[in-house]
């Protein structure tokens, strides 16, 4: 019974049973292949491993975070507005996230001037860089990127974002907030007509923030290209999904005075490390969607290595080396691993040990700023050493000689001789050539 549900299941997902229904039956069929494939990525346990340790490294960087804002924000005399702000963040959880918001606020007002010098100061700065280096990971995960950024790129992005990061925040804050203030605003919210609403939109532009905050990370955080459409659709799930949350949480512990009074003085650290966990799930869940978006192929294979057939890999190969070449060929481009799995549409992961191979053999090197270039001179490169990464040495090279049949090893001879007979005399600079013309 089990066999068959699961069959009738698989059949229902990824069938087109739904499609023959028109418009509503496409999306219905598109909610339930995402679906499913989240909440098996979900199942397999690597999110919420993540989640968990985003959770513990919240937990070591969330003081120096808030501190390294505040010092940013204070230079703007715009700090107050941000503490008023951190009690909206947690509102979800009632009394307890007021608790909890002050406890934070009063361990950041702790850290003053002179403890922010010197040591300290490089101390607070490595442990909030490395935090969004871990966002950073896990978003790199999401995406099937195997490669993070380089060291020079991680500081100086992350610098940037955590240095103009708050500013934005609470410069969006304080714009909505001064609405609230002006005549117009005043008289549409005693009209009739347009009150009710201004007042609906009002109540939804806190989860406009949070799908743009989430809408951005999605685009900015992973080291690959992010279509913009991608990374707002993850937004806008993960917004949903979090403002849903926010509600299943504050009804949760209204309801549950009785158990949390069992946990005594621990109860208020269970809720934080529970809401901690849950956003931080949410928010990986919506890396995933994106993801899924923007490359529908892998919904239903997931985190499996596509089996990409040896004529596949030959022509991946080829195609790399290609790429590589135009861009060397042309001073005002460069190409990287993101780039080529962009216009190929192929995830980075998928490339790597190809790309892998090539460097190993001299025929690829990666500069400081993770561009791709050839190893040599494109002249010097046949067409046959290309080939022999992914046909000689396989993907990994570990696989040692087997005993072949002699009737089978004079088959693979003539196979080698044909494809050498075609490419041995040409050159990546003579394909180059070709494809110019």
């Amino acid at each position: 019974m089990i066999s068959d549900f699961s069959n009738q299941l698989d059949n229902l997902v990824w069938g087109d049973a739904l499609q023959k229904y028109g418009l509503p039956g496409r999306i219905l069929t598109a909610v339930l292949r995402n679906l499913y494939a989240v909440l098996r990525d979900m199942f397999a346990g690597q999110l919420t491993l993540r989640a968990m340790s985003l959770v513990y490294t919240t937990l070591l960087s969330v003081v120096p975070l808030i501190a390294f804002s505040f010092a940013v924000l204070k230079g703007f005399g715009v700090h107050e507005l941000l503490e008023d702000k951190m009690y909206v963040i947690l509102e979800p959880l009632g009394d307890k996230g007021r608790e909890i918001t002050d406890n934070v606020m009063r361990l950041v007002k702790n850290v003053n001037g002179g403890l922010l010098g010197g040591v300290s100061l490089a101390f607070f700065i490595y442990t909030a860089i490395s935090m969004v280096q871990k966002v950073e990971e896990a978003f790199n995960y999401a995406w099937y990127v195997s490669k993070p950024r380089s060291f020079a790129r991680r500081f100086t992005e992350y610098v940037f974002v955590l240095t103009i990061g708050p500013v934005v925040i609470v410069l969006a804050l304080g714009m909505i907030g001064s609405l609230q203030d002006e005549g117009l605003v005043k008289y549409l919210l005693e009209n009739q007509l347009v009150g009710p609403l201004f007042v609906a939109t009002s109540k939804v532009t806190p989860f406009l923030l949070v799908t743009g905050t989430f809408a951005f990370l999605y685009w900015f955080m992973p080291n690959t290209r992010v279509r913009l459409g991608s990374a707002l659709v993850g937004g806008v799930a993960g917004g949903f999904l979090w403002a849903t949350l926010g509600v299943i949480v504050a009804t949760f512990i209204v309801n549950s005075a009785r158990t949390m009074s069992v946990y005594g003085g621990f109860a208020i650290a269970i809720i934080a490390l529970i809401w901690l966990y849950l956003n931080w799930l949410v928010l990986l869940v919506g890396a995933q969607l994106a993801f899924y978006h923007q490359n529908p192929a892998y919904l239903r294979i997931g985190r499996r290595e596509p089996r990409l057939s040896g004529g596949t890999r030959e022509r991946l190969a080829l195609n790399i080396m290609l790429l590589v070449g135009q861009a060397f060929r042309d001073s005002r481009t460069t190409v990287t691993i993101a780039d080529i799995s962009d216009r190929l549409r192929i995830p980075s992961i998928t490339l790597d040990p190809i790309i892998a191979g090539l460097e190993k053999n001299g025929l690829l090197t990666s500069t400081e700023a993770e561009a791709l270039v050839p190893g040599r001179d494109t002249a010097l490169i046949a067409l046959g050493d290309i080939l022999a990464v992914v046909r000689e040495f396989g993907e990994t090279g570990s696989i040692t000689e087997p005993r072949w049949s002699p009737a089978v090893q004079n088959i693979g001879t003539e196979l080698d001789k044909a494809v050498a007979s075609t490419v041995d005399h040409t050159t990546l600079a003579e394909l180059l050539d070709q494809a110019q013309n």
